[in-house]
């Protein structure tokens, strides 16, 4: 039995992986979004769909999911990275800017939402008890969601973004007292809520400040440890420990793990690493998300809607416009123009994820009736389907009127100001002199190193240096090739530049590449791979003494720098006119291969 429960849960992941790896891109071709891919193959693969129908076709369990809730327990360490790789892109001195709109958009959404969500409840029958759980479960929204939709799009840093995040971080505080609630609301229960809620914080408060103290302590070191290995697999590894061991500590404490994961990420924000845990970070964020919003979906019950088609629609249309019209109100009372405020209230209408943790465990200790229970998570999880498709008729009918930039101190994305223009790789004795010049010349720009005694040395001197490999595409993304101007390599590791000229080129054909070469023969390899520029070692010795002995003998500085520049020029028209040389040889090489491979 054991074997057969593992192979089940094998063959729900490979259907959530086959999702991912078909589906989703074809989706994709027809302008459907991925999160709403995901949640559709979700309700038609779920048990609930398809799954419904494999006790009459035997085959169809094979491709429909059985267990949505193992997949559930997957896909929140995808809703943990979500939060680990926002806190990344935040610093705290900008979330500290928020705390108006944290604590007081925030939690003015939570409560005048649950007051009447709640108020409706207990119109309808529902206990006092039911009445306030239901009301408090149903104002969450969803921060995955929400989130992975903004940052898709690059809207973390507009005002939706804003005060979307700010309301969404609130209600992620506000899990741990909602969850102390329910013992003391449960049909026996004792206790006093202002005692429950008291205790709440003080968990809250306790875990924050150790796992700030302990990240403060041991972050970078074990960075600086995992960096000097220089193994790719044991940062990796690294990342994830930092991530979900945070998000473990924080559940211990009766926290979210997400909420955890997003304050080891702010703790990491402004270190030298940063760059390097995105690129890490990534790919197991989306897909993972993918596996979370999959299993959003598989909890929507067909059945439940077809029986009671009306009050469902009732439910989820009731939900997002009472939920709309608070968040909206009150972000247009925080300050924020129409646009933003209507904007926002589409996205916080909806159900969250803590919705269906709340009201199972209200159901679970007798407060609300399971078949209430199952109807309102229903209409939670149908709200979160509709989530992509609310956001894009908002920005229909709440067009941007103003092209002004958002402030700058509410950003929630570093501001690496100004823009970068160049991107130099390589801390040694060559590429701390190219960055001096770069400032000297105040051209803005970024340092990356793999050595991290060298980075920390950059950082002491208040250099722009950031930890990681070339090699890694998603990390020179990060770093901003794609509106740099130029990249300067100073790498002593001919192999790797070779390599890291390959990479730069698929990514930036018409970037500037300037590369330092040992000799001649290596500057003309590296014009023949697409370098712009090479600077040969063995030249530029030979001209710097020649240069010294014309001045010490009494030539005129005028003319000698002059007759080095001009010969300079030579000896780089030379190289690259051989490297063009070499290059139609080699083609012409090829092509008569091919033409006697086709004769024989």
């Amino acid at each position: 039995m054991a074997g057969a429960a593992d192979i089940s849960a094998y063959k729900d992941f490979a259907i959530v992986l086959a999702t991912a790896a078909v589906a989703v891109p074809t989706l994709a071709r027809v302008k459907v979004n991925p999160i709403l891919a995901y949640l559709l193959m979700g309700i038609v693969l779920g048990p609930h769909g398809l799954g419904a129908l494999s006790h009459s076709f035997t085959p169809l369990q094979w491709v429909t999911v059985r267990s949505p809730e193992l997949l559930a327990g997957i896909g929140e360490l995808g809703v943990t990275f979500l939060l680990f790789f926002i806190g990344l892109e935040l610093a705290p001195q900008r979330v500290w800017t928020m705390r108006r709109l944290v604590f007081g958009l925030g939690s003015l959404q939570i409560v005048i939402s649950a007051a009447l969500l709640g108020g409706i409840a207990h119109a309808l029958g529902q206990s006092t008890p039911a009445a306030i759980l239901i009301g408090f479960a149903l104002a969450l929204s969803s921060t995955a969601i929400v989130v992975e939709l903004l940052s898709r799009q690059n809207r973390m840093s507009l005002g939706t973004g804003r005060s979307s995040f700010a309301i969404l971080l609130m209600q992620d505080l506000a899990v741990v007292p909602l969850m102390l609630l329910i013992p003391v609301l449960a049909p026996g229960g004792t206790g006093s809520i202002l005692v429950g809620i008291a205790t709440a914080l003080g968990q809250t408060l306790l875990a924050i400040g150790l796992i700030v103290a302990i990240g403060y302590v041991i972050l970078r070191p074990l960075f600086r440890l995992v960096g000097e290995a220089d193994s790719p697999d044991l940062f990796v590894g690294a990342v994830l420990l930092v991530a979900v061991g945070s998000g473990v500590a924080t559940a211990a404490a009766g926290l979210s793990m997400a909420l955890g994961a997003f304050i080891a990420g702010l703790l990491l924000a402004e270190t030298e690493y940063r760059k390097a845990i995105e690129a890490v970070i990534e790919p197991f964020k989306s897909l993972l998300l993918g596996v979370f919003f999959f299993a959003v979906g598989a909890e929507i019950d067909l059945a439940s809607i077809a029986a009671n088609p009306f009050q469902v629609v009732l439910g989820v249309v009731a939900l997002i416009v009472i939920k709309g019209i608070v968040a909206g109100g009150l972000t247009r009372a925080f300050g924020f123009n129409a646009t933003v405020a209507g904007r926002t209230g589409a996205l916080m209408g909806p159900g969250g994820e803590f919705a269906f943790i709340l009201l199972g465990q209200a159901v679970l200790a007798q407060i609300i009736e399971p078949a209430a229970g199952g109807f309102l998570i229903t209409i939670a999880s149908l709200s979160m389907a509709l989530i992509p498709v609310l956001d894009a008729a908002a920005k229909a009918a709440f067009p941007i009127k103003s092209t002004a930039a958002p402030d700058p101190a509410l950003t929630l994305t570093p501001v690496d100001a100004p823009p970068v223009t160049a991107i130099v790789v390589g801390f040694g004795r060559v590429g701390e002199l190219v960055s001096n010049m770069l400032d000297v010349h105040g051209i803005s720009h970024f340092i990356t190193e793999k050595r991290p005694d060298l980075v920390t040395l950059g950082r002491k001197s208040g250099r722009p240096i950031y930890f990681g490999d070339a090699l890694n595409r998603g990390f020179l993304e990060r770093c901003g090739l794609a509106n740099a101007r130029a990249i300067i390599l100073t790498l002593h590791d001919w192999d790797a530049m070779e390599r890291i000229v390959g990479e730069v080129r698929a990514i930036r054909p018409d970037i500037t590449i300037i590369a330092r070469a040992r000799d001649a023969g290596h500057a003309q390899k590296l014009y023949e791979i697409g370098v712009t520029d090479a600077v040969p070692e063995t030249i530029e010795a030979s001209l710097q003494l020649s240069e010294a002995v014309l001045i010490d003998l009494g030539i005129p500085a005028g003319p000698v720098i002059a007759s080095i520049h001009e010969k300079r020029d030579e000896f780089r028209l030379a190289l690259q006119k051989a490297a063009k040389s070499a290059g139609r040889t080699a083609s012409r090489g090829l092509r008569s291969k091919v033409a006697d491979r086709q004769k024989s």
